[in-house]
């Protein structure tokens, strides 16, 4: 299996008229490209391209006899640029939307000469990178699969992305506090208090549940730099995907919501499901029930994987 990490050299030029050099990085799992079908992946906030294996996020969907098998595809994820995991870093990250990212992606699978994909699959901010690529080309893919995501960011996620913004810009442990804000918006409050039910740590002399998100704040600190994150959030903020656009996609698209999803709520992406429906014959609904909110999609995985059976 393939799994180091491969350069492409770009040039951009951003919408404010910046040229950038981007060094697009990205992975490939499974069957060699043009061999197989391939599926494109879309990395979520603190994703990155390595999708499967033993450090693979999303080793649960991705490998060897799972449900999306590298034995029978392709299985190709490009790096958000500027998210670190290759040591690139964009400083101007507010130059940057996910119509650009989706450029970028785009201008990575020309430079690779994949001209179509069996499927685009992403969660959360990589299902919205999903449907601008679609927008820009529509009939790149066969089957397109967003999960826990719309096609822009709706007020709530907005202002919650905002808040973030205001801490990641403190002077005192921004990051930390911002992934503490985030994992209360990831998760749901049945989650957190079924999960802890009060108990209290004597020797910390605090909630169990505290303890929780400390250790968040301070895992992601470790592993992410905060102009990345910085980065990330802008992109979660500024999903915009252009309407007039959606049908010309020829792709069969099966969104997949979370019932108590609060960044991206059902309600939500049923009313962008029932929009679609209207103008097209080949769009489908799937709901995943959780009681783990956003984070289901990486938790749920005996739903996800019955559901996306299903669709490939």
């Amino acid at each position: 299996m393939k799994t180091e990490l491969n350069y492409i050299n770009l040039s951009y030029q951003t919408r404010s008229q910046k040229e950038y050099h981007i060094p697009l990085t990205y992975q490939i799992f499974g069957k060699d490209l043009f061999t197989a079908p391939i599926i494109l992946i879309n990395h979520a906030l603190t994703g990155n391209s390595n999708v499967s294996g033993e450090k693979g996020w999303w080793k649960q969907l991705i490998g060897e006899n799972q449900v999306i098998d590298t034995h029978k595809y392709t299985v190709l994820c490009f790096n958000i640029p500027g998210n670190g995991y290759d040591d690139f870093l964009i400083d101007e990250y507010e130059d940057f939307t996910p119509s650009e990212i989706a450029e970028i992606f785009l201008k990575g699978l020309e430079a690779l000469h994949i001209k179509k994909l069996y499927a685009i699959i992403g969660g959360s901010l990589g299902g919205g990178i999903g449907w601008e690529m679609l927008a820009k080309q529509p009939k790149l893919a066969e089957i397109f699969i967003p999960i826990a995501c719309d096609l822009r960011t709706h007020d709530w996620l907005h202002a919650q992305c905002l808040v973030q913004k205001f801490l990641l810009s403190g002077n005192d442990e921004p990051l930390q506090k911002a992934r503490i804000h985030a994992m209360l918006c990831y998760r749901t409050p049945q989650s957190l208090n079924d999960r802890f039910q009060n108990r209290y740590h004597k020797d910390n002399q605090r909630l169990e549940s505290e303890d929780w998100l400390v250790y968040h704040g301070n895992s992601l600190n470790e592993r992410f730099s905060l102009g990345s994150y910085k980065l990330m959030n802008h992109l979660l903020m500024n999903i915009n995907t252009e309407e007039s656009q959606l049908e010309n996609i020829t792709a069969r698209m099966h969104l997949i919501a979370v019932d108590t999803d609060l960044f991206f709520p059902a309600s939500e992406i049923r009313m962008c499901f029932e929009k679609l429906k209207e103008k097209k014959k080949e769009v489908f609904y799937h709901e995943i029930q959780s009681i783990h909110g956003h984070d289901a999609f990486l938790m749920e995985y005996k739903q996800l994987n019955t559901i996306i059976k299903n669709i490939l």
